[in-house]
């Protein structure tokens, strides 16, 4: 299933993500631990909260 990686917006298939995160119960993919770093730190700001 395609995903969009909230921090850079890259379209990534789920089963292909190099992280994923849990968030308020919803698992959220990323293209690169880089981006899940960045997200982790402000979960918010990345899901326009």
């Amino acid at each position: 299933m395609k995903v969009t990686d909230p921090v850079c917006k890259m379209q990534i298939e789920d089963s292909k993500a190099a992280a994923t995160s849990q968030y308020k119960g919803q698992t959220i993919y990323f293209c690169a631990p880089g981006c899940k770093a960045k997200f982790d730190r402000e979960p918010e700001k990345y899901l326009g909260k």
